[in-house]
């Protein structure tokens, strides 16, 4: 029999604490969850501190070196996986996107920060050893806040979080200077929630253009200027990247993958796939985990 391929909530991983957080220490949290070691999905956002150990872990099939005071952000729907190596600590912070929404008013705000923002190259930061201490006792806050009963104490949560990620921000060479996101940030930011909604469909870099209101020409200069790469290349790896999700699920097939993504017919799939990554469907499928 096939198997499904995992999603997990938050309340799937835990048995307490409130139904839109999860704050722990993250070797008990790994020991509890050995089976995320394999390839699996959240349907939250996922932030993890290590403060020691080693080995590897993947996102979206991107393979990073565990180090101490590395922070991971991880949006969701994106998929994840551990490899250590030895005894491995940190702090752990699951939250839905529901947390914030009544908190702030401006219930988009974590967008603004670029390791929400489901690009993988920023969502992995090293910090130095004087920020990752001091977001180390934020953790420790985090924790005493989460087990404290105190009609305030998620308030307080929501604060020291936020303080959390406005610490990274600062400290990741790509933090926006200024009061906010400056207009060529926010339009790049606009295009990829196009991209995220509509990759299927529109493949196109003159559709997304006449939707921002801008020219093909200005929105491939944007992205060759902000990403390095140009427009139609970011939604190609949307799709391609959609396309590894889906393979990794054993419970379709390569027609009903081309069918979802909408290809004409399995042969212009295969034809797509193998160019943009070297390899048939099929071969990916066989071993995802050496991409």
């Amino acid at each position: 029999m096939k198997k499904a391929f995992p999603v997990y909530d938050i309340c799937s991983l835990a048995d307490h604490q409130h139904n839109d957080l999860l704050i722990s220490r993250f070797a008990p949290y790994l020991e509890k969850h050995q089976n995320l070691s394999l390839p699996h999905k959240h349907t939250f956002y996922h932030v993890v501190l290590f403060t020691e150990g080693g080995g590897k872990h993947s996102i979206d099939f991107k393979y990073f070196d565990v180090k101490p005071y590395q922070i991971y952000f991880m949006a969701p729907g994106q998929v994840h996986r551990w490899d250590f190596e030895g005894k491995v600590d940190g702090y752990i912070i699951n939250f839905s996107a529901e947390l914030f929404q009544s908190f702030l008013l401006r219930p988009d705000y974590l967008e603004g920060f670029a390791f929400f923002s489901g690009d993988v190259d920023d969502e992995v930061i090293n910090l130095s050893i004087d920020t990752g201490k001091a977001v180390t006792e934020l953790f420790k806050q985090l924790l005493t806040e989460a087990d404290t009963p105190n009609r305030l104490n998620m308030d307080m949560v929501r604060a020291l979080m936020l303080q959390l990620f406005i610490m990274v921000a600062r400290e990741s060479t790509d933090a926006e200077t200024g009061n906010g996101p400056n207009y060529n940030y926010t339009l790049l930011q606009s295009f990829r929630k196009l991209v995220e909604k509509n990759f299927t469909s529109l493949r196109l870099p003159k559709d997304y253009a006449a939707l921002l209101y801008i020219t093909p020409n200005h929105l491939n200069a944007l992205c060759n200027d902000m990403l390095g790469i140009s427009a139609g290349e970011l939604i190609r790896n949307r799709v391609v990247l959609e396309a590894k999700r889906l393979l990794i699920n054993h419970d379709m097939n390569i027609n009903e993958i081309a069918g979802k993504l909408n290809f004409a017919d399995n042969s212009y799939f295969t034809k797509f796939f193998k160019k943009y990554t070297g390899l048939t469907p099929e071969d990916f499928r066989k071993n995802p985990v050496a991409q």
